[in-house]
């Protein structure tokens, strides 16, 4: 079809006509565009007035209606003067008297001060038990005690949505004592479904929606209390107060014009919907009319046109059949310049370039027996092609290159000659030579019949250009395939080589003399904190390597001897320090390319495996404290300290009462939490300097230093006050613990831990003797009681 098409305007004569077609019709079309745009000007105008009062009317309309029930709502709840007992015993009486709100509502209802349900009507809307106290509606009239129309919400009647108008209930003192309300469902037979079934023009709906942008009813899907699309501008304007007429969606099938009108009684707006191609309907008839007349005249005019210009053309058909013969040889003489100004210039100006073209074609036959001779014997490929791409001449290190007779190469267009993979590539920049008149250099692979079925050459071409045209390219071809294996081969060891660094955890980095680095693995970069290639960088200036709190500098390095597994710290430049095992080798030492290989190991997991295992044998697991090896420990140095003291240390022993009920009757998870709790108590106590540990079981120490006794009392009886305090809640039920707390100094004349911990525990033990619950201090012993 395309074919066709193309061909039909191969001729000018058919170029003409529809030239003339295409001026008749585009005035045509443009004279109907303006009127169409003035027509669908004015019945745009009329469109938006239409719905601007449609929507004001509608919403006018509902608000009546609403402030009807409203003020019918509030003259009954008025009427009612009643206490909250009669209120209570007689709902059902007084609201059956109410059976005229039926004519307005869908169901009414009476709530007491609580939100409790007192009667319904009709009856069968009654639910027992229900409570309204977390409703909206409810708690919005308490606390503004006057009557309100509520937001749409889902009701407990069959989860229909519904709006509640509802006014407050007071005795003769004026005390709130309930509410009165009316319920219309959204999906009732009421005046909603006359909303929704009111119709603009024939297609045309309205929608109604609260500010929130929860549709209340919508005339075209039916659907209610479901959030509006965020779509249409217009209506998240309406949303904000907006009022008045919008062209949503101009020119699509959604086109429509909508008219906005906010409600006066409640944060709702009515949404007029006239669909555009409705409004719009008398100026598309007008088009369309329109257009069959177009028709017509087209039909008139195209073959008369065709007729005069096909005999003005005449003698351009002959002058073509002249050419023809011209160009194969059938005429000798030059072509006939006759008829009209333009055929006699196009004659004229082919019988000159006929005759230019005569003596370049001599011109040319010389310089390529001069080219011949001169490329025959180079090393390389040469190949000469036409302005299309097509081989004129190969020489014989091309024949050899391909593997190709002359005869099968000449007159191909040499692309045939390049591998499918890279044809693409060689065409762009064939195509660019030509256009720029520059060089092309690139690496292809050229077709051969000699395994693997292609040969890697290196070309470069350039366009034969004469001073006003290019008259073809010349080609230069060389072999490198060969050369890639080699470069493959050193490429692929040097790959293997990477793969294998790049895999491994260590850091590795290779330095020159001067400190740059020359080549670094990922995990090597990774250390320094810079990018994934830090070559170029400076090793020296980028990391700080200590050992032994000695700074190692590059001096240290260069001039030193290699270096096996050395134990450092090395910081970078972002401050982050690393514990490294740290291995330097020197490659080519004294020599101009002296290199120095650093290989970096991370000790930090193994060091802080150390410091885990560490800390656990001197805590406790569950309270994090120091157990009784580290206190113990520390009640040593504690002694060997007594006797440089003034003011001696104390020893606080402290022991829980009533534990084991905890961790029977709340089990041992409670237990567990009350023993961490109760660490926390002692560790906030005490001072920084101060040693709290868990001994075993329900047995705490602490250690005091230069605290003194009279200090370390106030100390014990806070911490006996706060642990008093401190209850915790499981399954409803609280559960605590008491201390008691052995007291006693650290003298420079006691034996050992075991003699200090012994008069602290027989503080505790005397202190449950008094009834547990208290502070009981041991002084020392004099000295002829000592054993």
């Amino acid at each position: 079809m395309i074919n066709l098409v193309r061909k039909w305007f191969g001729s000018l004569v058919n170029r003409a006509v529809a030239l003339v077609v295409v001026f008749v019709a585009t005035s045509a079309v443009v004279i109907a565009a303006i009127g169409w745009l003035l027509s669908r000007a004015e019945l745009e105008d009329m469109a938006y007035g239409q719905v601007e009062t449609i929507a004001g009317m509608v919403a006018r309309e509902l608000d009546l209606k609403l402030s009807e029930r409203l003020d019918v709502l509030t003259l009954v709840a008025e009427g009612f003067r009643s206490t909250e007992i009669v209120l209570e015993n007689r709902a059902r009486v007084l609201l059956r008297n109410q059976d005229a709100l039926l004519q307005l509502f869908d169901a009414t209802f009476i709530l007491d001060a609580d939100g409790r349900l007192l009667a319904a009507s009709p009856a069968s809307y009654y639910v027992p038990g229900f409570n309204a106290s977390q409703r909206p509606y409810f708690t919005d009239l308490v606390s503004r005690m006057s009557p309100i129309i509520s937001a749409p919400y889902i009701t407990v009647i069959d989860e229909q949505p519904g709006v509640m108008v509802a006014a407050p209930l007071f005795d003769a003192n004026q005390r709130f004592i309930g509410m009165i309300g009316g319920l219309i469902l959204l999906q009732g037979d009421n005046f909603m479904s006359e909303f929704a079934s009111v119709r603009v023009g024939q297609t045309g709906y309205l929608r109604l929606i609260t500010q929130n942008g929860i549709v209340l009813a919508d005339g075209l899907s039916g659907e209610v209390m479901v959030p509006v699309s965020k779509s249409s501008p217009s209506l998240l304007q309406a949303m904000s107060g907006f009022e008045g007429t919008s062209h949503d969606h101009p020119g699509r099938k959604t086109g429509t014009i909508t008219g906005y009108a906010q409600m006066a009684l409640v944060p709702w707006f009515v949404a007029a919907v006239w669909p555009e191609r409705e409004a719009f309907a008398p100026a598309l008839r007008m088009t369309g009319g329109f257009s069959w007349a177009l028709l017509a005249v087209v039909s008139i005019l195209a073959p008369l046109a065709f007729w005069i210009f096909y005999r003005l053309l005449a003698p351009l058909r002959n002058l073509g059949v002249q050419i023809y013969q011209r160009h194969t040889g059938e005429r000798e003489e030059p072509v006939s310049e006759v008829g009209g100004s333009e055929i006699r210039n196009v004659a004229k100006v082919f019988n000159q370039v006929r005759q230019e073209r005569d003596e370049i074609f001599r011109s040319l036959a010389e310089r390529e027996a001069f080219f011949r001779s001169l490329t025959s014997n180079a090393p390389i490929g040469i190949v000469h092609t036409d302005i299309l791409g097509r081989i004129e001449f190969v020489n014989p290190a091309f024949l050899d290159i391909v593997g190709r007779p002359e005869d099968w190469l000449r007159h191909r267009y040499l692309i045939e000659t390049v591998a499918s993979e890279d044809r693409d590539k060689a065409m762009k920049g064939w195509r660019n030579v030509l256009v720029r008149r520059s060089f092309f250099r690139s690496r292809l692979r050229l077709l051969t019949h000699r395994l693997p079925g292609y040969v890697w050459v290196d070309v470069i071409t350039s366009v034969i250009d004469l001073p006003d045209q290019a008259i073809g390219t010349i080609t230069a071809v060389r072999d490198v395939t060969q050369e890639m294996r080699f470069e493959r081969a050193i490429r692929e060891e040097q790959q293997r080589a990477d793969s294998i660094l790049d895999v491994l955890q260590e850091g590795v980095l290779m330095v020159d003399t001067e400190g740059a680095i020359r080549y670094a693995n990922g995990a090597g970069c990774s250390f320094l904190a810079l990018d994934d290639d830090c070559v170029g960088h400076n090793f020296f200036e980028s990391v700080t390597i200590r050992h032994d709190n000695e700074e190692l500098v590059y001096d240290t390095f260069l001039a030193g001897n290699e270096i096996d597994n050395r134990y450092v710290t090395l910081e970078n430049l972002e401050g982050r320090i690393y514990d490294i095992d740290l291995t330097m080798l020197h490659m080519r030492k004294g020599e101009r390319q002296e290199r120095l290989v650093f290989v970096l190991r991370d000790d930090s997991e193994r060091r802080r495996e150390e410091e885990r295992l560490s800390w656990e044998a001197t805590h406790d697991a569950l309270t994090q404290l120091l157990n009784r090896r580290a206190f113990t420990a520390s009640l040593l140095k504690a002694l060997a300290d007594a006797p440089q003291r003034e003011v001696p240390a104390v020893l606080m022993m402290i022991d829980l009462d009533h534990f084991k009920p905890v961790n029977d009757e709340g089990g041992h998870l409670v237990g567990d939490e009350l023993l961490k709790r109760l660490a926390d108590v002692f560790k906030q106590a005490v001072r920084q300097s101060d040693t709290v540990a868990r001994l075993g079981g329900d047995e705490f120490a602490v250690l005091l230093p230069a605290c003194g006794m009279a200090r370390a009392e106030t100390l014990a009886e806070s911490i006996r006050t706060k642990v008093q305090a401190l209850k915790i809640t499981h399954d409803g039920r609280k559960f605590g613990v008491t201390v008691c707390i052995g007291l006693t100094p650290v003298s420079a004349h006691d034996n050992g831990p075991k003699e200090v911990m012994a008069r602290a525990d027989e503080g505790c033990y005397i202190a449950k003797s008094r009834g547990r619950n208290c502070v009981v201090s041991i002084a020392l012993p004099d000295e002829g009681d000592r054993p």
